[in-house]
C-alpha cells in the first residue's frame, strides 16, 4: 500500500533534496530505500512467513494436530477427570465382595467436583494432565494425518465417499490408539486415584506420585500386559471417529463448502460459525451413540491384573473383570444396565468443548500456516524482484 502512495507523496517529501538529483530519479530511489524500511515493524512477521515456506506439506497435519490436542487437553482435563471417576467407580470393588448395589462416592458433575475439590483441592481437578498432554500430542498428531492421507486411496478402492471416510477413520484410529495406549492406560489411572490408596472398593487401591512412576510400578507388579489394558474396547470404539469425522466433514462441505483443513481465500466470520456447527453436530451423534464402550475400556484400565497390593484385611487384590463379556454380564447384574451409560452427561459436556478446542484450533492453524506460506511466497518473489 506504501508504493502505492509513493509518487504523489515524493516531490513534497523530496523537494530540498532535488537540486541535487535528476526529477525521475527520486521514486525509482525511494522505492529502493524503501524495500528494506517500509517493513520494520514487520521484520519478525515476515521472516517467520519465508520461514513457513520450508514448511513439508507432509507436516503441516502433524503440527496442527498436535497443537490442537494440547489446547484440547489443557480445557477439558478437569471435566474429564470427574468423567473418569465417575466411569470407573464400582470397578474397584474386590471380587470376593457380593454386594449387589454398591455404594457410590460421586455422583453427577457437581457432586463428583465436591469431592474432587475437599479431599485434593485444584491439583486433583488436573490430576493425570502430564500424561493427557503427552497422550494427546501423538494422538492427534498421528489420527489426522493418516485420516488425511489415506481418503484418496480408500476412496480409489470403494468408489463411495461415505465409505471412503470411514475407512480412513477407522485406519487412522486403529494407528493413533495402539501407539498411544499405554499413555491412555497411566492417564486414566492417575485420574482414578485419590489422594492416597483406598480399599472401600470406590477409591483405587494404588497411588502413583509421577508418571514415570506409574510406569515402573505397573510394569512391576503388573507386566506388560497392564499397559494395553482397555486394548480391545478402545478399537471398538474406534465406531466413535467412524461417525465422528465423516459427519465433521459432510457437515462442514454443507456449511462453509470447504472440506477438512480447506479455508477460503479470505478469512470471515461465517466459516468459524460453519465449523462450529459441524463440530457440535457431529460430535453429539458420535458420543451419544457409542459411548458404552467408554466405561469398558476404563473399567479395563483401572483393574490391576496381578497380586501387588492387599485389601485392608490382607487379601490379594485380583482382576475383577477376566473380559469383556464377562464384565458387561457382571455389570448389568450388579450395577443395571445405567452403568453402561455412567457419567454421560459429563461425558458430552466435556467432549463437546474438547471437540471444539480441537477442531476450532486445527483448522486454525491450517489457515495461519498455509496463509503464511502463500505470503512467504510473495515475500520471497518481490525480495527476488528487487535484488534483496
Amino acid at each position: 500500500m506504501s508504493f502505492g502512495r509513493d509518487p504523489d507523496q515524493t516531490p513534497g517529501i523530496l523537494s530540498p533534496n532535488q537540486y541535487a538529483i535528476s526529477t525521475e530519479e527520486p521514486s525509482t530511489s525511494t522505492n529502493h530505500n524503501t524495500m528494506p524500511t517500509s517493513p520494520p515493524s514487520n521484520t519478525l512477521v515476515a521472516k517467520l512467513q519465508i520461514h513457513s515456506t520450508s514448511i513439508p506439506k507432509a507436516w503441516i497435519s502433524p503440527i496442527c494436530g498436535a497443537g490442537a490436542g494440547f489446547a484440547s487437553g489443557i480445557v477439558t482435563c478437569p471435566l474429564d477427570v470427574i468423567k473418569t471417576k465417575l466411569q470407573a467407580q464400582g470397578g474397584f470393588q474386590s471380587r470376593y465382595k457380593q454386594t449387589k448395589q454398591p455404594h457410590q462416592l460421586y455422583r453427577g458433575i457437581v457432586g463428583t467436583a465436591r469431592v474432587i475439590w475437599r479431599e485434593e483441592g485444584v491439583r486433583g481437578m488436573y490430576r493425570g494432565l502430564g500424561p493427557m498432554l503427552l497422550g494427546y500430542l501423538p494422538t492427534w498428531a498421528v489420527y489426522l494425518t493418516v485420516y488425511e492421507n489415506t481418503r484418496e486411496f480408500w476412496y480409489d478402492q470403494c468408489g463411495s465417499w461415505w465409505v471412503a471416510r470411514c475407512y480412513s477413520s477407522l485406519t487412522a484410529g486403529a494407528c493413533s490408539t495402539i501407539l498411544t495406549n499405554p499413555i491412555w492406560v497411566i492417564k486414566t489411572r492417575f485420574m482414578t486415584q485419590s489422594a492416597k490408596a483406598a480399599s472401600d472398593g470406590m477409591r483405587a487401591p494404588y497411588y502413583y506420585t509421577s508418571t514415570f512412576d506409574a510406569a515402573r510400578k505397573m510394569y512391576r507388579h503388573e507386566g506388560m500386559r497392564s499397559f494395553y489394558s482397555g486394548l480391545t474396547p478402545a478399537l471398538l470404539g474406534l465406531t466413535h471417529v467412524a461417525v465422528q469425522f465423516p459427519l465433521y466433514e459432510y457437515f462442514k462441505m454443507k456449511f462453509t463448502g470447504y472440506g477438512i483443513g480447506e479455508h477460503p481465500p479470505q478469512d470471515s466470520g461465517a466459516n468459524w460459525v460453519g465449523i462450529s456447527a459441524a463440530t457440535f453436530l457431529s460430535k453429539i451423534c458420535a458420543s451419544t451413540a457409542t459411548y458404552p464402550h467408554e466405561v469398558l475400556r476404563t473399567r479395563l484400565q483401572t483393574q490391576q491384573r496381578k497380586s501387588g497390593f492387599t485389601t485392608s484385611d490382607g487379601l490379594a487384590v485380583k482382576a475383577r473383570y477376566t473380559g469383556i463379556l464377562h464384565m458387561c454380564r457382571v455389570i448389568l447384574k450388579e450395577e443395571g444396565w445405567r452403568a453402561f451409560y455412567a457419567g454421560i452427561g459429563t461425558n458430552l459436556i466435556r467432549a463437546v468443548p474438547a471437540a471444539m478446542t480441537t477442531m476450532l484450533t486445527y483448522e486454525w492453524l491450517q489457515s495461519v500456516i498455509h496463509r503464511s506460506q502463500d505470503k512467504g511466497e510473495q515475500l520471497k518473489r518481490e525480495y527476488r524482484e528487487q535484488g534483496v
